[in-house]
């Protein structure tokens, strides 16, 4: 994501309050009167119009499918562009410019495509070649993608050779064998590859139209080309923007809305105004917001898949922070409420999470789901967290420990923030935090160059597997901002993709000792809440597909319909 998955899922966070990642905070928006408008001509039935109206509480933090990492930016390539497979409306995997599953060979490391025909919104076709380009380019050290290097190394035959500077992007494994046929090779079988082919990273691009766009490719909506169900409009890198239905789209039957407009809204109360006025489709609704629309026929209730934790800086600027030491770590993850959080501050269907691979994501072959495997860390108890906490500042020499907090400058997010502030310094004794809210994009680059000490953020998977959390937080993972490297994690991890890649249960098992060594030994996160969305909508609007990996929404089959129908 996420970040988002991160870019954890602002949505919060409440997408990403924080996505990250991850991760951000899932909102969404309008300006102009949506919903139902009536055109009515002499002897003419009444034609209803379908431009639907949403809000984000963020602007696009990149369109570039290479640079994005947060919810938002992901979201939007998802409904713009689109890869070798989709997440459909029932939220599983489906061929989209893959003609049909593609051909694997007999030890799953080959795997061979056939591209639609398709075009882009240019007119151009459709190829081989867009994915080449797009995944050399991902991995290209020059680019500087967040996602590629991670995504790619120890996966595509000689990916993490190319970031090592021992190959050249050109012998990544990914070949167009012509226009119409893809290969792709693999360094070991992956059972999740196919998933992430619908993911940002893996989308296509035009080389002749990218290459001549230049430095200022995907800046803004002009400097890009679509292939996916809507093109992107009005956007000049900043603010809001439109989906306009894109006609050249292989699939545009499907698409019954011709616009959407979004708008930045960051105040809950101004949104639910618009709301209120018909002016937009969708709002979620903050706790307090929540609780009195509770009992609204229009209340719509989703669980979604993004964990929220705190990420917690042991290194910043060349010197260790306070949460450098374990014990302070291990108190600050046991010194909130994480039922309070859930069910009053969030009010909106989250849970109190303990974990950080979410409930209800992912089963083993027999059905089991991952969370039967693995148990509860770091579980709310201030008795326990004063103790971590004494023993922590008697090691660091001190009576007080004043650290600064990260997090996004939502309505919701602050809200969130300031509860956690409450939380702790009451529970902690000598804690100070400072808060420090930020537009996304701004604490986007705050945590790549670890300027942070303690941040809130989240993730929302990008693929159906739990590696998709779990790697995360293995030495050098480019989420991995903060300082926090354990050997022993690595291996457990590294299992999963050697070792034990053909052995499901096994893998299962390595990555709940994995998940025990990241909360428990090492707090090296501090798990909050597993994301829930209660949201206003307009009646009239159907059709959204809620995907439980990778982009939070489809936006690709909604329509408006005429009320009582």
């Amino acid at each position: 994501m996420k970040n988002y998955k991160f870019m954890w899922l602002m949505v919060i966070m409440l997408v990403l309050s924080v996505f990250l990642a991850a991760c951000g905070d899932e909102k969404e928006s309008a300006d102009n009167a949506a919903g139902v408008e009536e055109e009515v001509t002499e002897g003419s039935e009444k034609e209803l119009s379908q431009v639907l109206n949403l809000v984000e509480i963020a602007e696009i933090a990149s369109a570039d499918s290479a640079i994005a990492e947060d919810a938002i930016s992901t979201k939007v390539l998802n409904n713009v562009t689109e890869g070798l497979f989709r997440v459909n409306q029932e939220g599983l995997l489906a061929p989209a410019m893959a003609e049909e599953d593609p051909e694997i060979s007999a030890d799953g490391m080959t795997y061979t495509f056939k591209i639609r025909d398709a075009q882009w919104s240019n007119g151009t076709p459709v190829t081989a070649n867009d994915f080449v380009y797009a995944w050399q380019r991902a991995i290209d050290p020059d680019t500087a993608s967040p996602y590629g290097p991670y995504l790619m190394a120890g996966m595509i035959k000689n990916a993490t050779e190319i970031g090592e500077g021992k190959a050249k992007v050109t012998d990544l494994g990914i070949q167009a064998e012509d226009d119409k046929t893809l290969v792709v090779q693999l360094e070991r079988p992956v059972a999740y590859f196919l998933s992430l082919t619908s993911f940002a990273t893996f989308l296509p691009l035009n080389e002749e139209f990218v290459t001549e766009q230049g430095d200022e490719y995907a800046a803004n909506s002009d400097a890009m080309i679509y292939n996916g169900p809507f093109s992107l409009a009005d956007w000049d890198g900043t603010g809001g923007w439109k989906y306009v239905k894109n006609d050249m789209y292989w699939d545009a039957a499907a698409v019954k809305l011709d616009e959407i407009i979004v708008d930045i809204v960051k105040e809950t109360s101004t949104a639910l105004k618009l709301y209120e006025q018909g002016k937009k489709d969708r709002v979620i609704l903050t706790a307090e917001y929540a609780m009195q629309y509770a009992d609204d026929p229009n209340i719509i209730n989703e669980v979604e898949t993004a964990v929220f934790y705190f990420k917690m800086n042991q290194l910043r600027d060349g010197k260790p922070t306070p949460l450098a030491n374990a014990d302070i770590r291990k108190a600050i993850a046991r010194a909130f409420n994480k039922e309070e959080l859930a069910n009053v501050v969030l009010a909106n269907g989250a849970k109190a999470a303990n974990f950080l691979v979410a409930d209800d994501f992912v089963l083993d072959e027999n059905g089991k789901d991952f969370r039967d495997y693995s148990g509860d860390f770091t579980v709310y108890d201030v008795k326990e967290a004063q103790a971590f906490w004494e023993k922590g500042l008697k090691a660091l020499g001190t009576d007080n420990v004043t650290i600064e907090f990260l997090g996004g400058d939502a309505e919701s997010s602050k809200k969130q923030q300031e509860w956690f502030k409450a939380e702790l310094e009451r529970n902690l004794p000598g804690l100070t935090i400072k808060l420090k809210e930020v537009p996304s994009a701004v604490r986007l680059e705050l945590d790549d160059t670890s300027n942070y000490d303690l941040q809130a953020t989240g993730w929302g998977p990008d693929f159906q597997d739990p590696i998709s959390f779990m790697e995360l937080f293995v030495t050098g993972s480019p989420q991995n901002k903060m300082g926090y490297s354990n050997p022993a994690y690595d291996a457990l991890i590294e299992s999963t993709k050697t070792t034990y890649a053909n052995d499901p249960i096994k893998r299962f098992e390595m990555f709940a000792e994995a998940e025990k060594i990241l909360l428990e030994d090492d707090a090296a996160i501090a798990p909050t809440y597993q994301r829930g969305g209660m949201f206003l909508r307009n009646p009239d609007v159907k059709g959204i597909a809620i995907n439980p990996f990778g982009s939070d929404f489809s936006y690709k089959w909604m329509y408006i319909e005429a009320a009582g129908k």
